[in-house]
């Protein structure tokens, strides 16, 4: 036990290389502010976590594990080892973590408004970010198709709620980006009424994928928009996009920019939510990605 604490300090202060979850999800992060109650995505009867017994009082250990790692529903978090943590990330791999490829990827619609979003049963990952972090490159990896999602050289040119249906069972949803200035104000997308809409109603959405480029410093507009999602209960996995990279004059690396982000995250949030480093060059973090969204969806499904 000793040897895994010591793997998670390190884990807390370098990154390794190695849930709107509806609101029954039973470990979804501790944002340090306090928050008003969510509007309810349980339409479909599942039992909340909130409704349920109240569990045990956590070891030390496993108060710590909590804190550093994202460890998902069916793990003991006195039992968490070295070898159950994803490569490049602080996730933890659980019993609901299955069937994670994408064999089918078929555009359904793109939307204007939340309201005229598909109206089925099937859950969703919502792909977020700012305009140039890589959204679409990132939908193009997962489902290792290059037309899938149309990849603009102009960021900020993506105004609408674009789904995508997977394996004919699940979505992935590319949201407009935030935060580009130079987009023409005619194609700029007031987020607070559009985007945040769609986070607020939106009662078939698993988590966010909250994309970070980690080729560069932290940016003030990513630590709002993670604050915002905190402060409104709305699970997240921070997916640091572009580690193969390096920009700016100090030429930082991704793994300086990932734990300087990470720092400024724990003075707002008492547990670290997920997150992994991916790239869209090299497909790092691409099958790890794949089995968290596995065993969250798994896990909301039943």
């Amino acid at each position: 036990m000793l040897l895994l604490r010591n793997r998670l300090f390190t884990l807390s202060s370098l990154p390794s290389l190695t849930q709107h979850a509806k609101n029954h999800f039973p470990l979804t992060f501790s944002f340090n502010y306090s928050t008003r109650e969510p509007p309810n995505r349980n339409p479909s009867g599942h039992v909340s976590a909130s409704k349920t017994s109240k569990p045990p009082p956590l070891s030390d250990v496993a108060r710590f594990v909590r804190t550093v790692l994202f460890v998902p529903p069916g793990v003991d978090p006195d039992k968490v080892t070295e070898e159950i943590i994803l490569p490049g990330s602080n996730i933890v791999v659980g019993p609901y973590a299955g069937h994670s490829q994408i064999k089918e990827v078929e555009f359904v619609k793109s939307s204007g408004r939340a309201k005229d979003c598909p109206r089925d049963d099937r859950p969703e990952f919502a792909i977020l970010g700012r305009s140039n972090v890589g959204k679409s490159s990132l939908i193009n990896v997962l489902a290792r198709k290059k037309e899938v999602a149309l990849t603009s050289k102009k960021p900020g040119k993506t105004q609408l709620i674009n789904h995508f249906l997977v394996n004919k069972s699940w979505y992935l949803v590319d949201l407009p980006g935030y935060g580009f200035a130079k987009a023409p104000d005619s194609a700029r997308m007031d987020w607070s009424s559009f985007t945040k809409g769609y986070f607020l109603n939106r009662e078939t959405l698993v988590a966010v994928l909250l994309l970070i480029d980690a080729s560069v410093p932290p940016q003030k507009i990513d630590l709002d928009c993670a604050n915002w999602l905190g402060r409104n209960n709305i699970p997240m996995t921070l997916v640091f996009t572009k580690c193969d990279k390096m920009k700016g004059g100090k030429r930082t690396r991704p793994d300086e920019n990932i734990k300087n982000f990470q720092e400024l995250m724990r003075q707002n949030y008492r547990e670290h939510p997920a997150w992994i480093m991916t790239s869209s060059v090299t497909g790092l973090g691409r099958d790890e990605l794949l089995l968290h969204m596995s065993q969250l969806r798994n896990y909301w499904d039943q």
